[in-house]
C-alpha cells in the first residue's frame, strides 16, 4: 500500500485522499477494485499512469476535485474500468485516446464541472464518436457553462440509459441528435437557457421508447408564436417530470404563466405567410405602380403637347439671339477697323 494512502485488502479499496499528491502513486496494490484519488495537486495524467498489467481488476476510479489538466493518450487503458469519475477537473487536454485503441468497457463517466474548454468538449466528442465507448450507459455533463453541443455528439452511444446535460448555459438543441440512443431513459435539461425546443428535437423525443424522464425545469421558455409545439407536446406526453411547474420567462406579459395552460389565443399567433410568394407579389405591384406612373407621364406630355412645342420654340429663338449676338462682338473683336470704329463711336 503506498504510503501517502489508505489500503483495505478485504475491501479492495485503496483511498489516497487529500494527500497533496503531484503523480499516480506507482505501487498500488493488484487487488484495488476500487480506487480513490481526490483533492490532491495531481496535474497530468501520462501514459500508463496506471499500468494495466498491475492492475487487472480496477473498475471504479474516483479522481475527481484534483488539479488535472492533461489527460494523454492511454492514460486510462485499464481492461476492467466500469465507472471514472473526472468531475472538479479544470481540463485543458483530454485525447481522443485516452483509453486505448481497442476501445473500453467503460458503463459510467461523469465530468461535472470539467469541461469548461471548449477545445476538450471538442475532444470528447471525437471520442464518442468514435466509438470506443459503446458500451457507456451513465454519461453527467452537467456544471460545464456548454452553450451548445457539437453535432453527432451521442450518436455512437447506442447503451446510453442516463444522460445529464443540467445546470447549463444550453440555448437550443438544433445540433443535437438523440437518433440512435434506443435505451435512453432519464435526460436530465433542467437548469438551462433553453427557450423553445423545436418540432424536430420533439420528434426525437417521441420516437425514444424508453424515454421517460426528461427534466426541463428552471429554463428561460420564452412564450411567442414559436412555443405552440413544445406546449401541445407537453399536453399530450407523459415524458416530462414535473410538466406543471414549467412557465414563461418572457415577453413581460406572459411572464409566470404555467405552459401547460397556454392556448392559442394567449400566444395571438398570424397565419404564417409563405415569403417567397409574397416577394413576388410585391415584385408585381412595383411593376404596376411604375407602369401607371409611366402612362401618367405620357398622358401630361400628350395634353400639353402645344404649349411644350411652343415652349421648345422660344428657348430655340432665345438660344440662337444669344448665338448672333456672341457671333456679332467676335466679327467686331477679330477686325482692327471695326474695332477702331467702335472706339470712336464710344467717343
Amino acid at each position: 500500500c503506498p504510503a501517502l494512502c489508505e489500503c483495505s485488502e478485504p475491501a479492495k479499496t485503496v483511498k489516497c485522499v487529500n494527500r497533496n499528491l503531484t503523480a499516480v502513486p506507482p505501487d498500488l496494490p493488484p487487488y484495488v477494485r476500487s480506487l480513490f484519488i481526490t483533492g490532491n495537486p495531481l496535474t497530468d495524467l501520462p501514459a500508463g499512469a496506471f499500468p494495466a498489467q498491475r492492475l487487472p481488476d480496477l473498475v471504479s476510479l474516483n479522481l475527481s476535485g484534483n488539479h488535472l489538466r492533461t489527460v494523454e493518450a492511454g492514460s486510462l487503458a485499464l481492461p476492467a474500468l466500469r465507472q471514472l469519475d473526472l468531475s472538479g477537473n479544470a481540463l485543458v487536454s483530454f485525447s481522443p485516446q485516452a483509453f486505448g485503441e481497442g476501445g473500453s468497457p467503460l458503463e459510467e463517466l461523469a465530468l461535472r464541472g470539467a469541461l469548461r474548454d471548449h477545445g476538450v468538449l471538442l475532444s470528447l466528442a471525437a471520442l464518442l464518436q468514435s466509438g470506443a465507448l459503446r458500451n457507456l450507459s451513465r454519461l453527467e455533463l452537467a456544471d460545464n457553462g456548454l452553450l451548445l453541443l457539437p453535432a453527432g455528439m451521442f450518436t455512437a452511444l447506442p447503451a446510453l440509459r442516463q444522460l445529464d446535460l443540467s445546470n447549463n448555459s444550453l440555448v437550443g438543441l438544433r445540433n443535437v441528435s438523440f437518433q440512435g440512443l434506443g435505451q435512453l431513459q432519464s435526460l436530465n435539461l433542467s437548469d438551462n437557457s433553453l427557450g423553445v425546443l423545436r418540432n424536430t428535437t420533439l420528434v426525437q423525443f417521441r420516437s425514444l421508447p424508453a424515454l421517460r424522464h426528461i427534466v426541463l425545469g428552471h429554463n428561460t421558455w420564452v412564450c411567442d408564436c414559436a412555443i405552440e409545439d413544445l406546449v401541445a407536446w407537453l399536453k399530450e406526453s407523459d415524458q416530462v417530470e414535473g410538466k406543471e411547474a414549467l412557465t414563461c420567462a418572457s415577453p413581460d406579459k406572459m411572464l409566470g404563466k404555467a405552459l401547460l395552460k397556454i392556448n392559442g389565443s394567449d400566444l395571438n399567433c398570424s397565419v404564417p405567410i409563405d415569403l417567397p410568394s409574397q416577394l413576388q407579389t410585391s415584385y408585381v405591384f412595383l411593376g404596376i405602380v411604375l407602369a401607371l406612373i409611366g402612362a401618367i407621364f405620357l398622358l401630361v406630355l400628350y395634353l400639353n403637347r402645344k404649349g411644350i412645342k411652343k415652349w421648345m420654340h422660344n428657348i430655340r429663338d432665345a438660344c440662337r439671339d444669344h448665338m448672333e449676338g456672341y457671333h456679332y462682338r467676335y466679327e467686331i473683336n477679330a477686325d482692327p477697323r471695326l474695332t477702331n470704329l467702335s472706339s470712336n463711336s464710344d467717343v
